[in-house]
C-alpha cells in the first residue's frame, strides 16, 4: 500500500520569526513585557504586537540588539535607561523607492495659552490610556497645570455626589449617566488644579499607565474604591497666571 503523502504545514506554521520579534522574545524572557519594549523604542505597544502578526520590525533590530546587549552584558535594567539606549540606533523605513519614509508626530495638541484636552473610553482605558501620556509629558515640560475627570459606577465612588469632600470648589462638576456611572471632574482653573509634572512623575511611576497613576491618586486620597474600574478619563491643562 502507497505512503501517503504528507501534507505541507500551513504557511503560517512555516513561518519563522523575523529577527525584531526573536529579539523581542528575549528581552521579554528577561521580564520586558511588550508595553515596556514599545517605551524603549519610543512607539506604540500594537508595534510591538506587529512585530509577530505583521513581519514588521526591522527598523527596530539594531536598536533591539544593543538593549539585549545593555541588558545582559551591562546590568542596565530600567526601561528609561534602556530607551537611551536605543534612541541613537532607531532608524526609519524606507519606501520602495528608497526614501525615508514619513512618520506621522504625536498628536500633542496644546495651545500658545497652554490649553489642551485629551479623552479616552473603555478601549484605551483597558491599554493604560497612553494616547494621554504625550499630553501630560508636554505639560510638565510647560510647567502647566491639570484638571481630570473620570468616569466610573456610581457605587465606586466613596463620597456622596457633590460632596465638597469629594471634588471642594465653587463648580463641582458632577453627570449622572442611565448606565448607573457617573462622571466627577477633580481639579480646575478656580482652584488652581494639579502640577502636570507631579503626575508625568505618577505616570512614569505606573510604567506609563495613565489610568493606573490616575487610579492610584483617587484610591490615595480616599475618593473611590481600590477596585472601582474607570470607563472614561478626560485631561485639560492651562498655564498658571
Amino acid at each position: 500500500m502507497p505512503t501517503r503523502a504528507r501534507r505541507n504545514p500551513s504557511p503560517g506554521a512555516q513561518r519563522a520569526l523575523n529577527e525584531a520579534a526573536q529579539l523581542a522574545d528575549r528581552l521579554q524572557q528577561a521580564g520586558y513585557t511588550k508595553r515596556d519594549i514599545a517605551r524603549i523604542i519610543d512607539r506604540d505597544p500594537s508595534l510591538v504586537s506587529q512585530f509577530y502578526t505583521k513581519n514588521k520590525g526591522m527598523a527596530f533590530v539594531a536598536a533591539l540588539r544593543q538593549v539585549l546587549v545593555a541588558v545582559q552584558a551591562g546590568g542596565i535594567t530600567e526601561v528609561t535607561e534602556l530607551a537611551q539606549v536605543a534612541r541613537p540606533y532607531i532608524t526609519r523605513r524606507a519606501t520602495a523607492s528608497g526614501a525615508r519614509a514619513r512618520v506621522r508626530g504625536k498628536a500633542v495638541l496644546i495651545t500658545p495659552t497652554g490649553s489642551g484636552t485629551g479623552r479616552v473610553g473603555a478601549q484605551a482605558i483597558a491599554s493604560g490610556s497612553t494616547r494621554l501620556r504625550p499630553l501630560i509629558a508636554e505639560a510638565a515640560r510647560q510647567g502647566l497645570r491639570l484638571a481630570f475627570t473620570v468616569r466610573l459606577a456610581r457605587t465606586g465612588y466613596v463620597h456622596p455626589s457633590g460632596s465638597r469632600i469629594d471634588s471642594p470648589g465653587i463648580r463641582r462638576e458632577v453627570t449622572q449617566r442611565t448606565d448607573h456611572t457617573e462622571e466627577r471632574s477633580y481639579g480646575s482653573a478656580q482652584t488652581g488644579g494639579f502640577d502636570a509634572a507631579d503626575f508625568a512623575r505618577r505616570v512614569d511611576t505606573a510604567n506609563g499607565d495613565v489610568t493606573a497613576a490616575v487610579h492610584q491618586w483617587l484610591v490615595e486620597t480616599g475618593r473611590i474604591n481600590p477596585d472601582a474600574h474607570i470607563t472614561h478619563l478626560e485631561i485639560r491643562t492651562w498655564r498658571p497666571r
